[in-house]
């Protein structure tokens, strides 16, 4: 990586000698001058590209030293390189399944943090009582006995437990009762019926629906019935009634909840849920590549960490497949990536659709530009497992779980598949929280750490003035640490949490 800074020359980085843009880490004015000759033609905007040398038309760009998509006309040297005159062009990789995994090693003295230890062997870094809906149809219901034993302050006597989470959504009836929709939802609701972070659960269901509780109940976590309960609101006779014996089955939760306590754990016990939403230019440079060295740590401490998001690998698998720990693990990945293209062509889309407006603003251009930045969060460990969505994660290490690209349902997959800790990155903003999990928020530039710092966690664009990788992953890694063992987040203090349960709908809608 090349960085430019003199007061002569525009501030630029050049992320690979292969590549045939720069990027502009600051706003460049028309006619700066070029590092190897040349002046820039237009004003071009903080984290955008820039033509190193003229681009004949046709020809592939390059960042990171890899396609991001071909020049739709002719760019001259010096000239913003953008949607105007980059377009996707024809891309395929090479998977070389395996040639590039290299076990990272473990580290000889374990990190731990402060958990709550589980029956089922997991441990949790929160202790909250979830209040899990069914349906939709018992949305409401759920968050009226919430709301009645905040009213009472149910929990001023269990100081052990750190809330209620009604878990409601959208979903659950009027779809089929077979096939990948319901399967999904049944896995969705299954796994966060079994995350180690809530200490009890109260599930509520209207009675008719197609997602019937009794059919979740073979999940061995949800036999305890110490920890887990159950109704209906029509068995139970209508609102008031099921509203009230759910505050009393609370009450009754929360005194098995406060018995949890937290204990040192080994950091293997983490599962790291990584996530970008709202990218930019930067993301690629710090912030995701920043996680993936905290991501690689926890992998040598013996931990799990999921990247997923499988929409905005595109374009970038080759680099995972690369990394798979054998041919089989590799090919399920491709197999995702062509459910994908099918996917998306059936419902009238296209896998270009990303980036966002959002992302373009920030310089983003195509997905495999976009994809390329977003696969530096799953570090350089090999890649040991790939997950459908909300499907249990049974191993250790750096593993994919599929899903949406869509934020807040690609975060619900993987605390469902086990996740206990969030890491997001973002370079546009991005202000949510994920109950019962919490998230560290990562930004990308220095600007978007100044103007929204109440939401930000870690300011990962002072590596434009010169800290590491290794030392921002390291601080990362520090405060991983430290909210698992109980320190609050951003997000967190401000109460998010509440709306950002998003099943991952597939199928009709009936």
């Amino acid at each position: 990586m090349t960085d430019t800074r003199e007061n002569s020359q525009p501030y630029v980085l050049r992320l690979h000698d292969a590549d045939n843009v720069l990027v502009a880490l600051q706003q460049i004015p028309p006619g700066a001058s070029l590092p190897g000759g040349g002046n820039v033609h237009e004003g071009v905007p903080a984290g955008h590209k820039i033509a190193l040398r003229a681009i004949a038309a046709g020809e592939n760009i390059l960042k990171y030293g890899q396609v991001i998509g071909s020049a739709t006309t002719d760019i001259a040297q010096g000239a913003h390189v953008h949607v105007h005159n980059l377009g996707m062009g024809q891309h395929k990789q090479d998977y070389s399944f395996g040639s590039a995994a290299h076990p990272l090693g473990r580290v000889e003295a374990d990190a731990t943090f402060a958990g709550f230890q589980r029956p089922s062997g997991r441990v949790g870094t929160r202790n909250y009582i979830g209040i899990l809906t069914s349906v939709n149809c018992a949305g409401s219901v759920a968050r009226f006995i919430a709301e009645a034993a905040m009213r009472d302050n149910l929990l001023d006597g269990f100081p052990n437990v750190d809330g209620i989470v009604p878990i409601v959504h959208g979903t659950g009836c009027g779809m089929s009762g077979q096939g990948e929709g319901y399967d999904t939802l049944f896995r969705t609701l299954a796994g966060y019926g079994h995350s180690a972070n809530f200490g009890a659960i109260l599930m509520i269901g209207l009675g008719c629906e197609v997602m019937q509780i009794p059919d979740l109940m073979d999940r061995k976590a949800l036999k305890d019935k110490a920890r887990f309960r159950y109704m209906t609101i029509q068995q139970q006779g209508g609102t008031r009634a099921t509203v009230d014996k759910g505050a009393a089955i609370l009450r009754e939760l929360a005194a098995e909840a406060n018995k949890a306590v937290r204990e040192r754990s080994p950091a293997a016990n983490l599962v790291l849920g990584m996530q970008c939403g709202g990218s930019d230019g930067y993301s690629g440079i710090t912030a995701n590549p920043a996680l993936g060295v905290a991501s690689d740590m926890l992998v040598q401490h013996g931990g799990t960490s999921i990247l997923s998001e499988t929409s905005e690998i595109y374009g970038a698998e080759h680099l995972l497949t690369r990394r798979a720990m054998d041919e089989a693990t590799g090919r399920k990945l491709i197999d995702l990536i062509d459910w994908w293209e099918e996917y998306t062509a059936r419902n009238f889309g296209e896998m270009d659709n990303n980036p966002s407006p959002g992302n373009k603003r920030g310089g983003l251009t195509t997905i495999l530009e976009k994809s390329l930045g977003a696969v530096a969060k799953g570090g350089s460990a090999p890649l040991s497992g790939v997950y459908k969505y909300a499907e249990p994660i049974d191993r250790k290490g750096f593993v994919f779980m599929d899903s949406p690209g869509y934020d807040p349902c690609s975060v619900t997959g993987q605390t469902a598949s086990g996740a206990n800790l969030i890491a997001f990155t973002t370079g546009r903003g991005s202000v949510s929280g994920y109950q019962p999990v919490p998230s560290i928020k990562l930004a990308s530039n220095p600007d978007l750490w100044s103007r929204m710092e109440p939401d930000m966690d870690v300011n990962c664009g002072d590596i434009l003035d010169g800290v590491t990788l290794a030392e921002k992953g390291q601080e990362i890694f520090d405060l991983m640490l430290a909210v698992a063992s109980g320190a609050k987040t951003k997000s967190e203090a401000q109460g998010f949490g509440a709306v950002e349960f998003v099943p991952w709908q597939i199928g009709a809608v009936m």
